[in-house]
């Protein structure tokens, strides 16, 4: 390749790397050019490791011909197992150790096979590779994003030759430096939904981060916590609480999320979540039903955990939920350099009493007036008063309603009362 494509090439990447072009598009780009630019690339391959409570990276490829793999994909740990063994049998493994940054490897000799990828290529016809790895700096590196690997593929006999590795040597690193911002978009975007939620973390992203910034907003706010917990992770090995309280978050937290609510805080064993009229592009009616339908979603997933857990032979509990609505202060709050992002006002203490409150009646639901009121009259006839209470630090008493026991007891209003959260 000329020094004009390379340039040309050179440019691309980084302005796509500018603009936020996806990994998968990025590598597609670079091969089909170089390809046309008379490299004769058959197959292409980046992975780069990244932050992320699940997976320690992710990969992305293009072939010359159709396949039925995937352009993107995730893998997991490789520290242990069987991952850890095909890690170390690798030809980056091998690279990192030797401190070689490039290797031509030659598919028709029979030692290249060592590696786990080289005998898969010969057999489909391509000739020979060349593996890279370039590494990050110390100020460059992110967690365990600390190198771009990537190798590239040709079925020509006669290999890429001097002037092919040449100019691969030049557009790589371009190539890894574009995947390695769109790498640290993506790892800022899932920081901020893990740590701050999906709409806290679009909005923090989109540059609302100034101190005191915040909106007035009227929300159905769910506040939920363990029966017991306390008492249990003092009766338990330590080794078990994280599992214990793991178990338990993920089963509210799904349920909260598959019903189109917003998880804003985890706080030991409770999580304060809101409902919002804009997340349900309706009314705060909708919003109410869709709360109803997260708990109705909770309990299923308590259910389904307490027999797995039991099975395994560990620790079980229930849980207290509490629903209310009403008007929330949404947005920054805290120092100059240390922010939350999350929901205060008075009705965020509320709907934590109310929780509270089901110890005291003994009911594993509280909702207060001002939810039952906003409710539809088909929802509100699924409700019974459990008496009128005054909570702690709240001015005034009022009335807490929970589900019908009817719903729980017979079939038939059972199935009624979902077909009503589905509506």
């Amino acid at each position: 390749m000329e020094l004009a494509p390379r340039l040309r090439l050179m440019n691309w990447l980084v302005s796509q790397g500018l603009t936020g072009l996806p990994e998968n598009d990025l590598i597609r780009g670079f091969c089909e050019r170089c390809c046309a630019e008379g490299l004769g690339l058959s197959r292409g391959m980046v992975f780069i490791d990244t932050l992320h409570p699940i997976f320690e990276g992710r990969g992305f490829r293009w072939n010359d011909t159709q396949t039925n793999e995937s352009d993107a994909f995730e893998y997991g740990s490789t520290n242990e197992g069987e991952a850890a063994q095909a890690w170390q049998n690798s030809v980056f493994y091998h690279m990192l150790e030797s401190g070689v940054e490039e290797m031509p490897i030659d598919l028709a000799d029979g030692a290249s096979h060592r590696y786990g990828f080289a005998r898969d290529l010969a057999e489909k016809g391509h000739k020979h590779v060349v593996a890279y790895t370039h590494r990050f700096g110390e100020a460059g590196t992110m967690g365990q994003m600390d190198c771009v690997y990537s190798y590239f593929v040709t079925r020509r006999d006669e290999g890429f030759g001097a002037q092919g590795l040449a100019a691969l040597r030049d557009l790589v690193p371009v190539l890894g430096l574009a995947i390695k911002s769109a790498a640290q978009a993506d790892i800022a975007k899932t920081l901020g939904r893990v740590y701050l939620g999906r709409d806290a973390a679009e909005q923090v992203l989109r540059g609302r981060i100034a101190r005191g910034v915040t909106e007035r907003i009227n929300a159905v706010l769910w506040f939920s916590d363990l029966r017991g917990s306390t008492a249990i992770s003092e009766s338990i090995e330590p080794g078990e609480i994280i599992p214990f309280l793991n178990d338990y978050a993920q089963a509210s937290i799904d349920a909260i999320h598959d019903a189109g609510g917003e998880v804003l805080k985890l706080m030991g064993d409770g999580v304060l979540a809101m409902f919002t009229q804009e997340n349900m592009h309706d009314n705060m009616a909708v919003a109410k039903r869709a709360a109803l339908r997260a708990e109705h979603r909770f309990r299923r997933n308590m259910k389904a955990l307490t027999t797995r857990r039991t099975a395994e032979n560990r620790t079980v509990t229930s849980a207290h939920v509490g629903l209310h609505v009403g008007e929330v202060f949404y947005g920054n709050i805290g120092s100059d350099d240390r922010l939350d992002f999350t929901v205060v006002g008075p009705a965020v203490n509320e709907v934590s009493r109310i929780a509270s409150m089901c110890r005291s009646v003994d009911r594993e639901l509280l909702m207060s007036s001002a939810f039952r009121a906003g409710l539809d009259a088909a929802g509100r006839n699924y409700l019974v008063s459990t008496g009128r209470y005054a909570l702690r630090g709240i001015g005034r008493a009022q009335d807490l309603y929970t589900l019908d026991p009817d719903i729980a007891a017979d079939e038939v209003v059972a199935g009624k009362y979902e077909r009503y959260l589905a509506s």
